[in-house]
């Protein structure tokens, strides 16, 4: 049976990947240059003219045919969402939902199914930064044996409306100003706050995109949702509610704010960089799939995980970076309303909505055979009466495209046999514009949020909010977000008006409820992991640099799954002081301790080693990583330099002295080169950590 299942997966699990490889092709000195049908090009680069000096000839068919498809090389980017990437994977159930749900990929242990994900911001368009502060699309694709199961969600699990109606005003309201443009990316404007304000129903959202939520550290530490409510049913048609998470094995962790707005200029990549190489480096992202299941008769239950466990039944990995982008990232078209058999929808409003707007969207973005570009494509077989159209690819023959027809051509599958069938809900009630009675309450859940924080997290918050407000202009913006936080806390409105002096903060209206969930913070939440896989280290060097302790903690960490990156003065090989090399990626003018989760600095030899690292470049660097909380390691005489020229002041004058590793202020020490080996596992368990929040940074000017 283990061959049985093995030979299965090899033929199922890689599905995806065989069949984008019939649409993968290789351009190399092998392979001519020819027009779209097959002409081989004998000249490129100049236009056929008549006369060296005379007009271009339209009859140049390859000149048109080349200007005319770069014309049009530009599909309309999506209305939000727009700036993304994506990497392919599998996905592998542990945990079978039996009696729940008809789904095979809810049910099959033995399977590996091809999946795809797609990461992106929501606001900003194509050519916005990655790290700007906004929620984070996590678009997941299973390509299953029953079709394709698009969970379309986002890394927060509420959001901003209740009903889709709503959605065009939200999206007019935190898109750029009309009347000039700007700004970019942003909610930190008068309009946003205006609309959220004003609208209630936004309350609980706006406590989540000033928390640290906002600004993750990258896609592979960040938690995604199906964000509504889904059905599971069963072979007698019963239905159970569920809602899905994706848990990330790195865990929960973000940047700080000011890291955030320096990778913005540094690098608008940064997280589009960030999941590239670690799939190249095979530290491959995986995240566990969690479902909350609440039975029918149960629906008027809310769902926070105390009360309703979340249970993980299986794990998705991303393994594969794209080929093309365009072809494979900007082309790939989501559904909330890709479904398999054993699924169905809720009578949510805002998924309801979704349900339409997706799929008009695609056809406006791609046209109406959209589903036929091959990263769209099921893995099953699929066929359709769908005729003609944009993008038409594929010749049927089919002399009777319709239904029913005299051939029993495409005939329909009974759901005993497969076939999807719509959960049978009975509906009653008048026809009316109005929201149901769990709708109308938004300030309870924000102010739980708000209570379930840190008071690391909080100070976060506030510093936020105050400088969303600061770059609206109108006052009146100004005192109706004052007068919405106080609805959720008195004491959060009142700090957060410090900066807006004009602001007059109302008496408390609504005393705090004071209660809050073990799960919501990312600092001491139940079930938030701590690990220092998958993160990424600068090690920086000078020439004639310790080796031997350098390349020893290098191999240390990427045996742990920790991606090590050699810094130094240029990039390729860098010689210690025994004449081995290194080879620096990074150079200090090239990088930043922004593109690293953690930084450590080696000594060397004798005192001009120790000279060789007043460089201003090198001292930021430590100051920045020290500001932004993350662990600092240094070896030799480097310990020396930080505690007298870096920081000066902020460690016991013994560090730089000890025989043994130091642990001070979330740094590690080891002024003594000898004790490499236990200088490695103390930093290790340090970077695990990512944050060190009790150190004091008020002081430090970077």
């Amino acid at each position: 049976m283990a061959a049985v299942t093995q030979k299965v997966n090899a033929a199922v699990g890689d599905a995806k990947e065989r069949q984008m490889g019939e649409f993968t092709v290789e351009q190399n000195d092998k392979t001519p240059l020819t027009s779209y049908f097959g002409t081989k090009i004998a000249e490129t680069d100049i236009a056929l003219r008549a006369g060296a000096r005379g007009p271009t000839a339209l009859e140049d068919f390859h000149n048109r045919e080349k200007i005319s498809h770069f014309d049009h090389e530009r599909i309309p980017e999506r209305a939000v969402h727009a700036r993304g990437a994506g990497a392919f994977g599998e996905f592998k159930l542990h945990t079978p939902l039996t009696g729940l749900t008809t789904s095979k990929i809810l049910n099959d242990t033995s399977r590996v199914t091809p999946a795809y994900v797609r990461f992106s911001t929501v606001n900003g368009s194509r050519g916005s930064a990655d790290t700007v502060r906004d929620p984070r699309g996590m678009a997941v694709r299973l390509y299953t044996e029953e079709g394709n199961w698009d969970i379309v969600g986002n890394n927060i699990p509420v959001f901003f409306i209740q009903d889709a109606i709503k959605f065009v005003d939200l999206v007019h309201a935190v898109k750029p100003e009309p009347h000039r443009e700007i700004p970019q990316a942003q909610t930190a404007h008068d309009n946003a706050w205006d609309f959220m304000s004003l609208h209630p129903q936004s309350t609980h959202m706006q406590m989540w995109i000033l928390s640290d939520r906002a600004v993750p550290r990258s896609y592979r530490m960040m938690q995604g949702f199906g964000v509504h409510t889904f059905r599971l049913v069963n072979e007698e048609g019963k239905s159970t509610f569920v809602k899905y998470h994706w848990q990330p094995h790195l865990g929960t962790h973000s940047l700080v704010w000011d890291e955030a707005l320096k990778l913005n200029g540094q690098d608008p990549d940064f997280h589009r960089r960030d999941l590239w190489d670690a799939i190249e480096a095979k530290a491959y992202p995986k995240w566990d799939l969690g479902v909350q299941l609440v039975k029918e008769e149960d629906e008027h239950k809310l769902i926070p995980e105390e009360l309703v466990p979340v249970q993980y039944i299986g794990t998705l990995t991303l393994n594969r970076n794209p080929v093309d982008y365009f072809a494979e990232v900007e082309q790939v078209a989501f559904c909330t309303q890709h479904i398999v058999p054993g699924m169905d929808f809720t009578n949510g409003p805002l998924l309801q909505g979704r349900n339409f707007s997706y799929f008009d969207t695609q056809i406006s973005r791609l046209g109406i055979n959209f589903g036929d570009i091959p990263v769209n494509r099921p893995v099953c077989p699929f066929m359709t009466n769908h005729r003609d159209g944009q993008g038409y690819m594929t010749s049927k023959k089919n002399r009777a495209p319709y239904h029913p027809n005299r051939f029993d051509a495409l005939p329909t599958v009974p759901p005993e046999h497969g076939g999807f069938a719509s959960y049978r809900e009975k509906v009653e009630g008048i026809k009316e514009r109005m929201h149901g009675p769990k709708f109308s309450e938004f300030v309870n859940q924000a102010t739980l949020f708000y209570n379930s924080m840190t008071d690391v997290e909080k100070e976060h918050m506030v510093a936020a909010a105050q400088f969303e407000l600061s770059k609206c202009e109108e006052a009146q913006v100004h005192q109706a977000a004052i007068e919405r936080y106080n609805l959720i806390d008195h004491s959060f409105a009142v700090k957060v008006a410090e900066v807006l002096p004009h602001v007059k903060v109302p008496d408390e209206v609504r005393p705090n409820h004071g209660k809050k969930s073990a799960f919501l913070s990312q600092v001491d939440g139940q079930g938030q992991k701590f690990t220092a896989a998958g993160r990424k280290v600068g090690v920086y060097v000078l020439p004639g640099y310790d080796y031997t302790l350098a390349a020893g903690i290098k191999t240390a960490f990427e045996a742990g799954g920790i991606m090590a990156k050699i810094v130094s003065a240029v990039t390729g090989p860098v010689a210690g002081s025994n004449g081995s090399t290194l080879p620096a990626e990074f150079t200090f003018e090239n990088s930043r301790s922004t593109y690293f989760d953690s930084v450590i600095f080696i000594g060397g030899p004798g005192d001009e080693y120790a000279t060789k690292l007043k460089v201003g470049r090198l001292i930021h660097a430590v100051r920045e990583a020290y500001a932004h909380f993350k662990t600092v390691g240094a070896t030799g005489n480097a310990v020396q330099w930080i505690t007298d020229i870096c920081l000066p002041g902020d460690f016991s004058p013994s560090v730089k002295t000890s025989e043994s590793i130091v642990q001070e202020n979330g740094c590690v020490f080891a002024p003594n080169p000898g004790v490499g080996v236990q200088f490695g596992e103390a930093y290790i368990e340090n970077l695990a950590k990512h944050r060190y929040w009790a150190r004091d940074v008020s002081h430090i000017a970077a």
